[in-house]
């Protein structure tokens, strides 16, 4: 994926405090990066293993529908653009308290 800047002034109109949003757009990245975790451990599961009973232990052995699967997930957003998109778009509401 190429590298896509961010505009710092339209976190700006959309938040108070730009270090603030920024925090928050952290915060919820971290939970985005958990949830698709808990999903690609739950998809995994579910794919069949291949190489069971095999005698050689030091060869790799390839899994199409595990490669399959990891391309799925690495196509998607990363966590953190995905939640500055989200703030950006006011999907996300923070309150910090004084």
């Amino acid at each position: 994926m190429s590298v896509s800047p961010i505009d710092l002034r339209e976190i700006d109109k959309r938040v108070a405090n730009v270090y603030e949003g920024i925090v928050v757009a952290g915060k919820k990245a971290r939970l985005i990066n958990d949830d698709r975790k808990i999903e690609f451990n739950a998809a995994l599961a579910s794919v069949p293993a291949t190489n069971i009973g095999a005698d050689d232990d030091s060869e790799d052995f390839d899994n199409p529908a595990q490669l399959s699967l990891s391309l799925k997930f690495e196509k998607r957003y990363k966590p953190h653009v995905e939640a500055l998109h989200q703030l950006l778009d006011g999907e996300i509401e923070f309150d910090f308290k004084k």
